[in-house]
């Protein structure tokens, strides 16, 4: 941590985390390891987030409980995880201090500091790094920044995973994270909503440019008649692009009177088409929020950019 961040943080006597609406578990993480952190060393800490639901299967993070869609402080330090824009944040932080940590590419660098580095696989790696010199990392905090790390990388199978990473995630464990259990919340809560809506998702499932692009789109109808919220339909991306064939997947999942894209790749850089349709996020892994229900014209138009 530079002494910059550091004199910021002892400046306030109120801080406000914040993380991208509908957070991932990288965002709710991260948050939930400052939080810890802020706590235990004595500063007035609230933890909100802008969406009125969460991934419930991450309640066994310590501090869940604390996390509130409103926020109290007025005149807080605001320290926003894992989000690229402004925007995303969904409250107004005109005229306030903004600590950005973040690990996206194509992050816009709203912040006061700005403590941003795409090379790191995720949002906690980047606050640990910064953090650990002038805070003592507990099990609690090393529980959420390993949830946040495992759950970014899919645990290590991601083009950003090397051997400092797992070193990282070694130091984790060793402060208390606790393999075990984080890998049984990730991987064996799966809601009832999350498999009807991906039985769902995977038949409409569409193959395109010789196999090479894969599709799957979510309509309103299908999220009714399964009660599935956003949170059930992270990773159904991902299932379209293990296909063997397949190098990007697409997901369209309507949304009121828009529809949010996913976009995934096994090697090609897809940041830039994200951006162009108003989105971004990492190279391999991305989106964006399209104004429009006609998911098949948005199709078109997606294919099209990948095709230029």
């Amino acid at each position: 941590m530079s002494l910059e961040t550091k004199a910021l943080i002892d400046s306030y006597k109120t801080i406000t985390i914040v993380s991208h609406i509908e957070p991932d578990a990288d965002a709710i993480g991260t948050s939930l390891g400052i939080y810890s952190l802020l706590k235990n060393y004595g500063k007035q800490v609230e933890i909100v987030n802008y969406s009125s639901t969460l991934p419930e299967h991450l309640d066994f993070l310590p501090n869940f409980s604390k996390i509130k869609s409103k926020m109290s402080y007025e005149k807080s330090l605001i320290i926003a995880c894992d989000c690229g824009s402004l925007d995303r944040l969904g409250f107004d932080f005109s005229c306030r201090d903004i600590i950005n940590i973040d690990h996206h590419e194509t992050n816009n660098l709203y912040g006061k500091i700005n403590i941003v580095n795409p090379s790191l696989a995720s949002a906690s790696y980047v606050a640990y790094l910064e953090m650990k010199k002038y805070f003592p990392i507990t099990a609690d905090v090393a529980t959420c920044f390993y949830t946040a790390l495992v759950s970014d990388t899919q645990y290590f199978t991601t083009n950003n995973v090397d051997e400092d990473l797992f070193i990282f995630a070694m130091e984790l464990i060793k402060y208390g994270a606790n393999p075990k259990k984080v890998s049984f919340n990730l991987n064996s809560r799966r809601s009832l909503a999350s498999v009807r809506i991906l039985s769902k998702a995977l038949s409409t499932l569409q193959l395109h440019n010789n196999a090479t692009i894969a599709s799957v789109k979510i309509d309103n109808n299908m999220i009714l008649s399964t009660g599935a919220n956003m949170s059930d339909m992270v990773g159904i991306v991902d299932v379209a692009c293990s296909l063997v064939t397949v190098e990007v997947a697409i997901a369209l999942i309507v949304q009121g009177d828009y529809i949010k894209v996913s976009l995934r790749s096994k090697h090609k850089n897809l940041s830039t088409v994200a951006q162009y349709f108003g989105g971004g996020g990492h190279p391999n892994a991305c989106g964006f929020s399209y104004a429009t229900t006609n998911t098949e014209e948005l199709l078109d138009k997606i294919l099209q950019k990948l095709n230029t």
